[in-house]
């Protein structure tokens, strides 16, 4: 039974390594997730407070967790975009390019759920920046309801 542990804890040792092997390129991208996440979390609860919703901790944790995936899959993505293409290129430029459009998804959630929770009237938009090429002044537009 003894040898049968030992398998397992090297094989789990392996496996561990090779993980940190492979996410150790784009290592502080991953803090980066986890405290965006962390406050989006935070402004989403006192966004849906202002709003007068009924806040479920469970859902939103459970939404929370959700992301966190969704975001180690992209991280995922961007790695093996990095080990294809950053080696020809010899920088990670399409890793870090998928990476910043995923996280600035993200931040426009924080930052809109934010200006909701201040009572601000404003609206981060930086597709319509990068669609439109306005001025990065403009980006924060009136919300519509106003």
């Amino acid at each position: 039974m003894e040898s049968q542990s030992n398998t397992f804890c090297a094989f789990f040792a392996v496996l561990g390594a090779a993980i940190v092997d492979f996410y150790a390129h784009l290592s502080g991208w991953l803090p980066l997730a986890g405290g965006l996440l962390l406050l989006d979390l935070r402004f989403g609860i006192k966004a849906a407070r202002v709003r007068g919703e009924k806040i479920r901790f469970s859902r939103a944790w459970r939404r929370t967790i959700n992301k966190s995936v969704d975001y180690l899959g992209w991280v995922t993505v961007a790695e093996m975009l990095s080990r294809t293409f950053g080696v020809n290129l010899g920088k990670p430029v399409v890793s870090i390019g998928v990476l910043m459009i995923v996280y600035a998804i993200e931040l426009t959630s924080c930052l809109n759920n934010y200006f909701e929770y201040k009572g601000l009237p404003w609206r981060f938009e930086p597709w319509e920046w990068i669609k439109k090429k306005i001025p990065i002044g403009e980006l924060l537009k009136k919300n519509k309801a106003d």
